[in-house]
Formats: structure tokens, C-alpha cells, sequence
């Protein structure tokens, strides 16, 4: 038995943000019937073919999903999702701004008919205000909820490598269902639920926007070292490559001077007394750190951190993290099934042990539509004559 067994979860969904929320409550037992356009699909199925010869963002938010294919603007549309709806318990979707409304998939008319439903609307930036029309992709919200002002480095802003504000709207979506699922339990109605992908990411920027606040200068541009403690990021070592090291206080400082640089005297010397200190001071001190580093291996250098109890981690690749010996020792990786064969998945984080995650098959494009149709009482001559029409 999982948590979301005998959930129904019908999705209108593209790109990254509705397709990573849903994967997580299939993840969780929902069933999720994924309504995609015919001949085309979900938009990321071609964004690459990393994977075997399909596209990697797709693979990686869109198993144990079932595929509809069916055009929602079709005539023969509307009886199709009505008989969806009828017993499902949330929609999901991140259609353009007002799409949904315009084909009678709005909360407001899906309330009145389905009491019970949860309706999830994913958008770039909410329902309302003077930016509702305004189209809205990963990269364009990292700037426009200021992430791109603090990363990088000076002179050289730079994007998250992974698409951090589509993650973050999926995961406020995620979460906030199962809140809602948990409210219909308790009062036995659905509500709707309007996440925004700007607010989603202007909440992970609390921390700088509360240090820049009432027009304080915001926190300096650190390439990969943290912007305002020091030493906190990565430094060279002596055989090319990097460590990636992290002081917290000036009881790990003194640790730090002691038995990793090998020079006590730092550990009191005021250029680099307190972290503010240090922090401002950074390029004198980096090149103390460097040098100190230069005579050793990354190895070494891990072995001195480790010993004196600092914090520190590999600089790792891509490879690296395929190979890490941390999942692999704690068995993280599954096998689940593409048209083109079985490729690796981790497992969902923090998964309980009262239940197996689900790890089914990604979908093919329209693979379930003829089984989902004769479930809703479609009969062949029916469904045939609804493909003939273009409408699935």
C-alpha cells in the first residue's frame, strides 16, 4: 500500500514545473493520466535525445504516468474530460495563462460539478497582477526574482545549471496538493491552488533579500565560494584538482590553521580574526590557502579536513555523481522502463520504509489512450472514429 493509492490525478502539462509535481505524487501511488497533444506530446520530449534517443528532461519527470493523446480544442474534446473528471481528485496544469479558464477547466466552473476536486494551476506568475499575461521560462524567472543578480561571478552573473525555478514551482505544487488532499479528508471539499513560479523562487532568495534589506548592499558575487563566509568554496590542490571546503566558526578556524594549513599563527593573526574579517580579506587569505595546498594531493587535503573535523566535498562531474560510492553503498538507484530500454533512477528522497516508491515505465505518446478511453465506455467503432477525426 502506498499513500496515494486509488488518487486520481489528471494532468494538462508540459516543460518541467506540472510534469515534476506529478511525477512525484505517481511516485506516491496517484495514478496519473497525462493528457498530451496528438503527434506531438509534451513539448519536452524534444528537447534533446540524451537518453537512448530520448530527451532527458522527459525521461526524468514523466515515469509511472499514463499518455492520452487528445487535442483539448477538438469538438469531441469536452465529453472526454468531463468523464476524466468525474471521479478524478486533482488536475494539474501549466497551460498559457488563461488556456485552462478557456476550455472550461477552471476551478471556479469545475467546482460547481466536482465538489470534491482539487484543482492545481501552475503559472510563471500567479493569476492576477499587472504580469499575468507575460510568458514565463525557467531562465526568465531566475532574473526576474533576482537569483541571477546573486550567482556568478563579478561581472559574469550565471544561471543555476538546472532548472531551479521550475523545480521550485513543481515542488510548492507537490506539496501544497497534499496538504489540500489531507484538507478534503477533514472537510470532504476540493479547493484550488495557484502556484506561482516568481513566488516560488522569491521565497529560496529569503536569505539574501533579508541581508539587503532597507537598501543594504546585497551579497557580493562569489563565483562558487559562499558570499559572505570565508573560506567557504572551492580551492586548487597541488595535483589539479579542486576541494571543496566550508568553515562555519572561528573554533573551526583555529582547527583549520592548526592541523590543515599547518600554520597555528594564522589562527590569531587580525587580518583574519573573525569571519568578517576573513571575508574581506579573502584574496590575501585565498592565497595563503592555495599555497599551503599547492604541496599536496586533493587527497591529502581531504584526509588533513577530515581529521581536524572540517567540512569539505569532492567537486564532482556528472560521472562522478553516476559512480558516487555513497548511493551505491545505500542502494539509491533503480531500473525503470523507456521505449528504449531500462535506464537508471533514483530513488525519491526520503521515501519511508512503510512502502516501495513507485518506479514504473515512462509513457510512450498516446500509449494508454485506446485502454483509458474503453475505461471511460468508449467502444472501438467510437475510438476509431474519434482518430479518424484528429481528436485523439
Amino acid at each position: 500500500m502506498r499513500p496515494l493509492d486509488g488518487i486520481k490525478v489528471v494532468t494538462l502539462e508540459h516543460a518541467i514545473a506540472a510534469p515534476f509535481c506529478t511525477r512525484q505524487l505517481a511516485d506516491l501511488g496517484a495514478r496519473v493520466i497525462k493528457i498530451e497533444r496528438p503527434g506531438v506530446g509534451d513539448f519536452a520530449r524534444g528537447y534533446d535525445e540524451r537518453v537512448h534517443g530520448l530527451a532527458s528532461h522527459f525521461v526524468w519527470t514523466n515515469r509511472s504516468k499514463e499518455s492520452l493523446s487528445l487535442d483539448v480544442k477538438h469538438k469531441e474534446a469536452a465529453p472526454i474530460l468531463d468523464a476524466l473528471l468525474a471521479d478524478a481528485d486533482v488536475l494539474v496544469q501549466n497551460l498559457a495563462p488563461g488556456a485552462a479558464a478557456r476550455l472550461g477547466l477552471g476551478y471556479e466552473a469545475l467546482s460547481e460539478r466536482y465538489p470534491k476536486l482539487i484543482v492545481c494551476d501552475i503559472s510563471g506568475y500567479g493569476d492576477d497582477g499587472p504580469y499575468r499575461e507575460r510568458k514565463a521560462y525557467d531562465l526568465l524567472i531566475q532574473s526576474e526574482s533576482g537569483f541571477l543578480s546573486i550567482t556568478g561571478s563579478p561581472g559574469e552573473p550565471a544561471k543555476a545549471g538546472c532548472s531551479i525555478a521550475d523545480i521550485a514551482a513543481g515542488m510548492y505544487a507537490y506539496s501544497n496538493i497534499l496538504s489540500a488532499l489531507l484538507m478534503r479528508g477533514r472537510t470532504g471539499r476540493g479547493c484550488r491552488i495557484d502556484v506561482s513560479m516568481l513566488e516560488s523562487m522569491v521565497e529560496w532568495m529569503g536569505y539574501p533579500l533579508y541581508y539587503a534589506i532597507d537598501g543594504q548592499s546585497p551579497p557580493p558575487l562569489a563565483g562558487a565560494s559562499h558570499a559572505t563566509i570565508y573560506p567557504y568554496g572551492p580551492f586548487p590542490a597541488g595535483d589539479g584538482k579542486s576541494v571543496m571546503l566550508g568553515l562555519q566558526n572561528d573554533r573551526e578556524w583555529k582547527l583549520f590553521c592548526e592541523h590543515v594549513l599547518l600554520q597555528p599563527e594564522l589562527a590569531t593573526d587580525e587580518r583574519f580574526a573573525a569571519n568578517s574579517q576573513r571575508s574581506a580579506c579573502r584574496a590575501q587569505l585565498r592565497e595563503l590557502i592555495v599555497e599551503a595546498f599547492s604541496k599536496l594531493s586533493a587527497a591529502q587535503v581531504i584526509e588533513r579536513l577530515d581529521r581536524a573535523g572540517i567540512a569539505n566535498a569532492q567537486m564532482n562531474t556528472m560521472a562522478d555523481v553516476w559512480a558516487h560510492p555513497q548511493l551505491q553503498a545505500r542502494e539509491r538507484w533503480r531500473e525503470v522502463q523507456t521505449l528504449a530500454g531500462t535506464v537508471p533512477a533514483l530513488l525519491p528522497p526520503g521515501a519511508p520504509s512503510a512502502f516501495d516508491a513507485r518506479m514504473d515505465a515512462v509513457p510512450a505518446l498516446g500509449q494508454h489512450t485506446e485502454s483509458i478511453l474503453r475505461e471511460l465506455g468508449f467502444d472501438a467503432t467510437r475510438i476509431g472514429a474519434l482518430r479518424e477525426a484528429g481528436a485523439i
